[in-house]
């Protein structure tokens, strides 16, 4: 739990500030979350954000649910809903501000070539968000090497992502990980 005298008005505007650059959804911020919730703010160790975000994906229902988890462990029912509404409120007015600004541009050639440039911006983040999932949950060879796997898997095959998470449950379940 943190030390800050408003926990609610420094969740308030961490996401907020984060959701302004959070290109693609929650999950591109994954990165950033970490920083700010570990080693930023102390409101976490590094296990309890890998158990987060494992319970986050888990759960059924946005991706942005990690942010109302991290808030609810700083400030209770409060705090997940100041984070959860800070993560939200600026980049739907943003999206939708935007969203008009492109109606009206539709005709032009730039807002096309503008998505295709955050394509690749937007992997990268995701990309930067498993690394920094595998690096904080990763804690044997063994971990890293099934996270290869899984990783392979899901990437080469057309293996439904379910039933690599099963194999990892059980495993876990074993206790080989």
């Amino acid at each position: 739990m943190s030390a800050d005298p408003n926990p609610t008005a420094t969740l308030i505007w961490t996401f907020g500030l984060m959701s302004l650059f959070a290109v693609g959804g929650a999950n591109s911020a994954i990165p950033e979350m970490h920083r700010a919730a570990v080693d930023v703010h102390h409101w976490m160790t590094d296990k309890q954000f890998a158990d987060v975000f494992a319970i986050s994906q888990l759960s059924p229902g946005p991706n942005v649910l990690i942010v109302t988890l991290i808030g609810y462990s700083v400030a209770g029912v409060a705090g997940a809903l100041a984070a959860t509404v800070a993560m939200c409120g600026p980049t739907a007015l943003l999206a939708y501000y935007v969203s008009r600004f492109l109606e009206r541009s539709r005709h032009a050639s730039w807002p096309a070539i503008l998505q295709a440039a955050l394509v690749p911006l937007s992997i990268g983040l995701m990309a930067a968000s498993g690394l920094i999932v595998a690096q904080t949950s990763d804690q044997s060879w063994v971990a890293a090497l099934i996270t290869i796997v899984a990783a392979t898997l899901a990437f080469a095959t057309r293996v439904n992502p379910l039933w690599i998470l099963l194999a990892g449950g059980i495993l876990g379940f074993a206790g080989v990980v």
